[in-house]
């Protein structure tokens, strides 16, 4: 099969989510044309370039760095539609309106390229509808596209399929939409909101018509369904405010006006919440206007009261003893809940077994297998595990039985009886007599009625570790490949016997002595017999810096020497790491903090994941880098000022300063770069499950190119009188009020430590000189009050302490 290879992108919509789109693209560097309706005042590009201005401005922002925006190509209907050819991709995201979509079809048909993909990013209508608008020359490349909200930050993105769609057309999708946008692939099957939102719809609804039967605030409601329940942080209501109350009473219109009780059992569950109806008719439709189920007033959050019509104090918690069982093995935890006499225990119960049985219904209409509906609601809506996941941990058979108990008692949504093949058959035996419908062999495909595995497309072979489903087999990254050596702190392992690996195993992947000497050890044998070595943990994060819990006792026991010999230790694994003889590539997912953003900046170079989040955060516990994190700033404005003409050093140090005086942190690998905790020669992998793969090959690269380490060189340093420029500023951030005397005085140890101190400026320097004011600076600190204060607040409420 001939390689998809797209050269150029066109987003069909400027709207929310067709910007937003296009500003993905820019981020994985696609290049895109965002078109849009002519203005009928003004520059005709002017609905465009009004949505390109807005992305600038949302947040969380949907584009790396904000003036990436600008990437984005403007056109319109009237003036350009011959830029369509230029296209390989071409996505329709404008209004849900089937009227709008097929006329607007109509126009571009004449334009795509022969060889183009057309898809539609809808939320639910039908595909097979869409598609018989085309002409027959472009219905063989066209598909349905549904990207979630807010497109960069949401994994799933769902393809489905019209019966005229050629197979290889969604191959190719399925591959540049994975590899290229970092996105996770459902295919899904053309019925009424596909499958995540079919699925997480009816739930939400599920849980609001629970709500009322049980009497229960909207906050109370949130703190059970959130974090406690496995779920995303924000629970129902607050996720309801940030999809956007009109989105979802789209969503719901089309379940309504595209099923029926005939079609659907649970139907007479789809009607509009009367308290949805009510915001609706005042116009709050979430955090987009402010004000939804919750509204923020000053400093107070304010919960919607559906009996008065009007938001009154919010912050109820839940009863703590439905957290603990929250906390028991799953089968031990749902009967715990369906046994329960409070109205939160019966809640709980009663939309878990909702969800359960409304999956299992619809689960051969909606979808090819189980598999597709764990890893949409996984996806989509931030579940840990999808329904069946949960039902089968908790015991197959015996959940299946107390949910059909419930529906022949008629506490269940629904008369439908669970399906057949619940209760007897190949899921019922599965799993050596434990049932279940994720196994070794595969998920349940109903329709067929077999276990069947995951595509084996190109792509997925990058992946060495996909994320698994309960159930499912397949390698995992704590005991896959060769054990070479392992600690409590440190695994070093390969894969191929050609790439060392080293997993760091601490809690937060925390940086500690323990780590330190394994990382020491990793080096000694990459240079004896690998051909290279690769920091790579299997998940986020990356590391949250040194361990101060773990330096903590050896302070009290000996005192500051204690903490000199620690960082001084640290230091040393640094500068190994980066002069060893064979290339260290550090592989960031997540945060990459304090000591974790050290360790990055002293490898040989860096793969990191887009969604990364890098900085030297030490400030925010009274302390300054102490790993070689502001000597590698010093170094690098050095080398940087070397290919400049200009002969003062400190206009490319004032970043690098302010970032770490400022504990900034980059809120995307790409931002990381223009901080310069990454280089233009590190690479941005849009997949957090490919990072492994593109980091080994690029130690097996950069080895087979002939790699050498740099030379410990001397660099120049600004010297006093950088120094007393940049205290000239902190004075008046003092005076100002916009630091405390604290701040200030931390600022200034890191002022002299990246200026080089009391030197002259232009002084020759090495890394181990600037690492000393480093190493003194940081255990002058550590016995001030200050900082003692704020690192006891840090490690008891993990919260900073501002003195």
């Amino acid at each position: 099969m001939n390689r998809f290879n797209v050269r150029k992108v066109a987003v069909l919509g400027a709207g929310v989510m067709g910007a937003q789109i296009a500003a993905h693209l820019v981020n994985v560097k696609v290049p895109v044309v965002l078109f849009d309706l002519p203005a009928k005042e003004g520059p005709k590009n002017g609905i465009v370039t009004r949505a390109i201005e807005n992305l600038k401005k949302l947040k969380p922002s949907p584009i790396g760095v904000a003036a990436d925006a600008d990437l984005i190509a403007a056109a319109n209907y009237e003036e350009h539609m011959d830029l369509l050819g230029e296209c390989d991709l071409v996505i329709e995201a404008i209004a849900e309106r089937m009227d709008w979509k097929l006329d607007l079809y109509g126009k571009i048909a004449p334009h795509v390229a022969a060889h183009a993909i057309v898809a539609s990013n809808t939320s639910g209508l039908s595909i097979t509808k869409l598609s018989e608008a085309l002409p027959e020359s472009i219905k063989p490349r066209f598909c349905g596209i549904h990207f979630f909200n807010p497109p960069r930050y949401m994994t799933l993105v769902e393809l489905i399929p019209t019966p005229t769609t050629q197979p290889e057309i969604l191959d190719q999708l399925e591959t540049f939409v994975t590899s290229g946008l970092g996105k996770g692939v459902v295919r899904a099957k053309d019925t009424p909101n596909f499958i995540a939102n079919r699925i997480g719809i009816a739930g939400m609804l599920a849980t609001m018509k629970e709500v009322e039967n049980f009497g229960l605030t909207f906050d109370v409601v949130d703190d059970l369904t959130g974090k406690r329940l496995g779920r995303a942080s924000s629970g129902t209501f607050r996720t309801a405010d940030v999809v956007g109350l009109d989105t979802m009473d789209h969503v719901i219109k089309t379940l309504q006006d595209n099923l029926s009780a005939e079609t659907d059992p649970f139907y007479a569950s789809f009607g509009t919440p009367p308290v949805l109806k009510a915001l609706l008719e005042k116009g709050h439709l979430g955090q987009k206007t402010k004000a939804g189920f919750y509204k923020k007033v000053g400093r107070d959050v304010m919960r919607f009261e559906l009996e008065s019509g009007d938001y009154v104090p919010a912050g109820q918690k839940a009863d703590e003893v439905y957290g603990r069982m929250l906390k028991k093995p799953a089968g031990e935890r749902l009967k715990l809940l369906r046994n329960s006499t409070g109205a939160q225990g019966q809640f709980l119960w009663a939309i878990l077994r909702n969800s359960f049985h409304y999956a299992a219904v619809h689960l051969a209409t909606i979808a090819d297998t189980a598999r597709d509906v764990d890893q949409a609601m996984r996806w989509g809506f931030g579940m840990k595990q999808g329904p069946f996941e949960l039902w089968q941990e908790a015991g197959w058979l015996e959940v299946a039985k107390m949910i059909q108990e419930d529906i022949d008692a008629g506490k269940a949504l629904s008369k439908a009886p669970l399906p057949e093949w619940v209760f007897k058959g190949p899921v019922v035996e599965s799993n050596g007599g434990a049932g279940g419908v994720h196994t070794a062999q595969g998920s349940w495909n109903p329709a067929k009625g077999v276990f069947e595995p995951r595509r084996e497309l190109p792509v997925y072979q990058r992946q060495a570790f996909p994320e698994l489903l309960l159930g499912e087999a397949g390698p995992r990254f704590a005991d896959a490949g060769t054990t070479i050596e392992e600690t409590d702190s440190i695994r070093l392992w390969t894969l191929d016997n050609e790439v060392l690996i080293a997993s760091i195993k601490t809690k937060m992947h925390a940086i500690s002595p323990e780590v330190c000497e394994g990382l020491m050890q990793a080096v000694e044998l990459a240079e004896s017999q690998y051909q290279g070595l690769v920091i790579w943990s299997g998940d986020e994060p990356f590391s949250v810096g040194a361990d101060l819990q773990a330096m903590l006792p050896a302070f009290m026991a000996v005192g500051v020497v204690a903490i000199e010999d620690a960082e001084g230790f640290m230091q040393q694994t640094m500068l190994r790491l980066r002069y060893a003889s064979v290339p260290v590539i550090s592989a960031i997912r997540g945060m990459a903090l304090g000591g974790g953003c050290e360790l990055a900046v002293y490898s040989s170079k860096r793969v990191a994941h887009m969604e990364s989040y890098i900085g030297l955060v030490e400030v925010g516990v009274g302390l300054i880098p102490g790993a070689g994190g502001l000597t590698y700033i010093s170094r690098r404005a050095a080398e940087n000022a070397a290919t400049s003409t200009g002969k003062d050093l400190l206009p490319f140090l004032t970043e690098g300063f302010t970032a770490a005086a400022m504990a900034k942190v980059g809120t995307s690998a790409i931002e990381s770069r223009s901080i310069g905790y990454l280089l233009e020669s590190d690479l941005i992998v849009p997949h957090k499950d490919e990072l492994l793969f593109v980091a080994l090959n690029e130690a097996k690269a950069m080895f087979r190119a002939g790699y050498r380490p740099p030379h410990k060189r001397l660099f120049p340093v600004a010297g006093r009188d950088g120094k007393a420029t940049v205290m000239g500023q902190l004075v008046n951030m003092r005076d100002g009020g916009f630091i405390s005397q604290h701040d200030f005085h931390i600022a200034s140890l890191i002022a002299n430590v990246v200026t080089g101190g009391d030197v002259d400026p232009g002084t020759l320097v090495n890394e181990d000189y600037l690492m000393t004011l480093e190493r003194q600076a940081f255990c002058a600190l550590i016995t001030h009050p200050k900082t003692q204060e704020r690192i006891l607040g840090m490690l008891n409420t993990g919260k900073p302490v501002r003195n």
